[in-house]
């Protein structure tokens, strides 16, 4: 935190040059932080049962820790004194060593910080001072009381953002310290991997600031783990009150203290190390969809495996925040779908704009695009003569649109309403029906450089993006910037043709549920034509009643497809227009089922399908529903050739 009476409205530099650089107004206000312990922040500390504790070793290195595990072990004992006492572990806790509590005189006005957290109403609040008495008394099996006095000379009061709940119970903690060294061990990774929170502590060179960061779990990510490569990590920084205390702390002295707990098994991680500050698009290109994140290069780590004195009890409550965002995963995350592509190195920019509308079903409609690509005016005039490459995309990959220009509303601190908006980037993927041109076709202003593609996306009305879509007058002209195409090359549908003998020789099971035909409406005509009705793809397609709408005009449109499909309809029935699009649907050669999918019906259409039972022939499942629907599937399946697509981008 600042030191108040140092510079102008009560930030350091270091907080100054953060804001000037995120053009934030915040040095515009003073900073809100208090001198001392108020006596309300004082209350609070002492109802809250967790705090985390940060200081400096001798080498100026930071280091955190979290104490605690009940109410009051915390708590002012005379004005601006906190007093502390809690066990700890009394071997390999960083704090308690760099506070050296063993010495006869550590009177030395160590500076410390702290931070106070209740998880089960989501209060904390900041401290930050110097300790002026500490004693260790040891107990057997590493373990260890702390006394201490902390005096306290600054204070703040924070929000209850990215704060999971839990209710937190006292432990009795036996050390065992597994890892010293680097690389991490695999147990210290799967701890980051499962974290949802943990603390950090900087310092400015004058006072220090303890914090917390928080998420959904997995948040944290591991960019690399090795002897040659280092143990660096990258977590995003969300939306926030812009005070930037930590962030300006680094900026002076890019140093930083970590402590990650397993509330589970009060297995705790200890990291000390260098930072770097990503802003923008240097944040993106690491960790797509964030605009600010920070990196942090380890230097010294131990893992202790029940270390922490305090546990969550697996009957309270654990409930995550509603502000937490989707895990920002790393772009050479294996588990995130592969990348866009789109010619980086080509001076010319895509935009997608709305000409055509069509509602398929109360919820479900499609839009069609024009794609136009121009080429910058900043190249040279020898390129800007010559034709752009097109943007486009293979049946079955997804388009990703930028929303922002229409959508962003600008900052604000809480937004009870609609709390996941404040880390809504604005940025949508959806998956491309249509099959792609053959050609390109020339824009009607016979402009050169200027190249059309229609495009068309079938999608539900679900949130911002779509509703943007649903509403907006056509004759306004929307036009969204293009960000690339991408999808996973496995999800390409492949099926057997007798004509072919370097063919896989796969017959295909598309399981689709609701909207998640989209991937095969692209690819479908294709393999219909290429397959010559020799059966080798089967639709089985769940739906619910009221959307039908969709089947008729999927099946209208593509000759061939509902004679390979089985529709699952699910949901109230008995309506008249019902009835009217069954008997279309079976009209066009598709097959109704007034249920749900079973396992057996999966199974059962494999074994239709006519592929000779030789080495390599084997059906493949490919499944493109809700996540619900999926992992069902996927027990079913299990020792099938599956390959799913997700919805997850």
């Amino acid at each position: 935190m600042a030191t108040l009476h140092q510079h102008s409205n009560g930030w350091h530099p270091g907080e100054l040059a953060v804001h000037a650089q995120l053009k934030v107004p915040t040095s515009s206000r003073g900073n809100p932080t208090a001198a001392g312990l108020a006596p309300s922040y004082g209350y609070r500390v002492s109802v809250s049962s967790l705090a985390a504790f940060g200081t400096l070793d001798d080498q100026g290195r930071p280091w955190t820790t979290v104490w605690g595990g009940e109410r009051g072990f915390a708590t002012p004992v005379a004005q601006n004194i906190l007093g502390v006492q809690s066990l700890v572990d009394g071997t390999n806790d960083p704090v308690v060593q760099a506070l050296r509590l063993d010495d006869a005189d550590n009177s030395d006005g160590r500076m410390m910080s702290g931070l106070s957290i209740e998880l089960p109403t989501r209060d904390r609040v900041k401290l930050a001072g110097k300790m002026v008495m500490g004693t260790r008394e040891p107990r057997p099996d590493g373990v260890a009381e702390v006394r201490l006095a902390m005096l306290v000379q600054e204070s703040l009061g924070n929000c209850p953002k990215y704060l999971n709940k839990k209710d937190i119970i006292p432990h009795i903690p036996s050390p065992q310290l597994i890892s010293s060294s680097l690389p991490l061990p695999a147990d210290a990774l799967s701890l980051i991997d499962q974290a949802d929170m943990f603390f950090l502590s900087s310092t400015n060179g004058q006072s220090m600031d303890t914090n917390h960061r928080g998420g959904p779990a997995g948040f944290i990510r591991v960019l690399s783990n090795s002897p040659t490569d280092g143990t660096v990590l990258v977590y995003p920084e969300y939306s926030g009150n812009r005070l930037y205390q930590t962030l300006g702390n680094l900026h002076t002295k890019p140093l930083i203290g970590i402590a990650i707990p397993d509330y589970a098994t009060s297995d705790v991680l200890y990291l000390t190390g260098s930072t770097e500050l990503l802003v923008g698009p240097v944040a993106a290109s690491l960790m797509p969809h964030t605009r600010l994140a920070v990196k942090i290069t380890v230097h010294e780590a131990s893992f202790v495996k029940n270390g922490l004195p305090f546990r969550a009890s697996p009957a309270g409550i654990d409930e995550p925040s509603p502000y937490n965002p989707p895990v920002r995963r790393l772009v050479n995350d294996s588990s995130l779908t592969p990348g866009l592509s789109s010619d980086s190195s080509s001076p010319s920019t895509t935009t997608a704009t709305l000409v055509r509308r069509e509602h398929l079903t109360p919820s479900i409609a499609r839009f069609t695009f024009n794609l136009r690509t121009t080429s910058s005016s900043s190249s040279s005039s020898s390129s800007s003569s010559s034709t752009p490459k097109t943007m486009t995309w293979t049946a079955g990959q997804h388009v990703t649109l930028d929303f922002s220009a229409d959508l962003d509303s600008g900052w604000s601190h809480m937004r009870a309403d609609d709390p996941q908006s404040l880390n809504d980037d604005l940025v949508r993927t959806f998956t491309v029906s249509n099959p792609p041109p053959l050609l390109p076709r020339p824009s009607s202003d016979g402009g050169g450089g200027n190249h059309l593609v229609e495009m068309q996306i079938t999608a539900r009305k679900h949130g911002p993006a779509t509703k943007l879509l649903w509403d907006y007058n056509l004759r306004s002209g929307l036009e969204i910037p293009v960000l690339g195409f991408g999808g996973s090359e496995s999800f390409k549908i492949s099926v057997s043709d007798d004509d072919d003998d370097d063919d896989d020789g796969k017959g295909a099971v598309f399981i689709a549920g609701g909207v998640g035909i989209t991937p095969l409406l692209a690819q479908a005509p294709g393999i219909l034509q290429r397959q010559g009705g020799n059966g080798r793809l089967s639709l089985l397609w769940s739906l619910r009643a009221e959307d039908l709408g969709l089947a008729v005009d999927s099946f209208t449109r593509i000759p061939g497809l509902a004679e390979v499909t089985t529709v699952f309809v699910t949901g109230p029935e008995g309506t008249t227009e019902e009835g009217h699009l069954m008997s279309e649907i079976e009209g066009l050669g598709g097959r109704i089922v007034r249920r749900r999918l079973e396992r057996g019906d999966i199974l059962g259409d494999a074994e239709r399908i006519e592929v000779e039972e030789s080495e390599g022939e084997k059906t493949r499942f490919y499944l493109c529903a809700g996540t619900e629907m999926t992992n069902v599937l996927q027990t079913w399946l299990v020792g099938e050739e599956v390959v799913v697509e997700s919805f997850n981008y």
